[in-house]
C-alpha cells in the first residue's frame, strides 16, 4: 500500500495512461531493480515538455534512459536532451535504449559527476529534470536555476520520499536518514527560492514542478 497515493488510485491512473509504448514497457520491466520513474510520472514529463514546446532539455540522473525517453519523445526534430549519468554501464544501456526508441539523434548521454559536469554545461534549457543523487539536490539548485530559461520548468522527483520527509508520518522509516534530511531541506529551499514558483504534486513518490520567474 502506497503511503502517498492509495494503490487503487494508482492502478486507476495506470489504466488511463495511453502514452507508453512497447519499448518503454520493456525498459521498465528490465529495470525493476533500478530507481526508475513510474509510467505516470513519465507521462507527466512528456506532457510538461510538450506544453513548453521544449527544444532543449537537461536531465540529472539518466539511469538506463527510461525517463529520458519520455522527455526526448516530446522533442521536435533538431531538439536535444542532454542527460547526465555517473555510472558508465548504465550510460551505455541508456544509449542503446535511446537507439531502440528511435531517439538516438535527440539524446546525448554524458558520463560523469553531476556537480563537475554542470559547470561545463551551457544553457538555457526549457525543462530540467532533477532525479539524481538526493544529497546533491540542494547543492545543485542554484546552478540548475541559472541554466533554466525564464518561464522554463525545473521538475524534481522523489520529493515526498515515501512520506518519510514528514516527521512522524512513517512509523518505521526504511529510507536512508541522510537522504531524507537532504530532501526535506531541499523542499524548504526550493519553495523559498526567489527565482522560482513551486507546486508539489503527490503523484507516486512526489513530484515538484517549479517555474522560473521572468525577470
Amino acid at each position: 500500500m502506497s503511503r502517498i497515493v492509495p494503490d487503487p488510485v494508482e492502478r486507476y491512473l495506470a489504466g488511463l495512461n495511453r502514452l507508453s509504448d512497447p519499448v518503454l514497457n520493456d525498459i521498465a520491466k528490465a529495470g525493476t531493480d533500478l530507481p526508475l520513474v513510474d509510467a505516470e510520472v513519465g507521462a507527466l514529463l512528456r506532457v510538461l515538455a510538450t506544453s513548453l514546446h521544449a527544444t532543449r532539455i537537461l536531465e540529472i540522473g539518466t539511469a538506463i534512459g527510461y525517463s529520458g525517453i519520455w522527455l526526448a519523445g516530446a522533442l521536435p526534430a533538431g531538439g536535444m536532451l542532454l542527460t547526465l549519468e555517473i555510472d558508465r554501464v548504465r550510460a551505455r544501456q541508456a544509449r542503446e535504449n535511446f537507439a531502440r526508441a528511435g531517439l538516438a539523434d535527440r539524446a546525448s548521454v554524458i558520463v560523469g559527476d553531476a556537480e563537475r559536469m554542470l559547470a561545463k554545461v551551457a544553457g538555457p534549457f526549457d525543462l530540467i529534470f532533477q532525479d539524481g543523487d538526493k544529497r546533491l539536490y540542494s547543492p545543485l539548485l542554484d546552478r540548475l536555476v541559472a541554466l533554466l530559461r525564464p518561464g522554463g520548468l525545473l521538475v524534481t522527483d522523489n520529493v515526498l520520499w515515501s512520506g518519510e520527509v514528514i516527521p512522524g508520518y512513517v512509523e518505521k522509516p526504511e529510507r536512508d536518514v541522510e537522504d531524507t534530511r537532504a530532501i526535506a531541506a531541499y523542499n524548504e529551499h526550493l519553495n523559498a527560492h526567489p527565482a522560482l514558483m513551486t507546486a508539489i504534486v503527490p503523484l507516486r513518490d512526489g513530484v515538484a514542478i517549479s517555474v522560473k520567474r521572468s525577470g
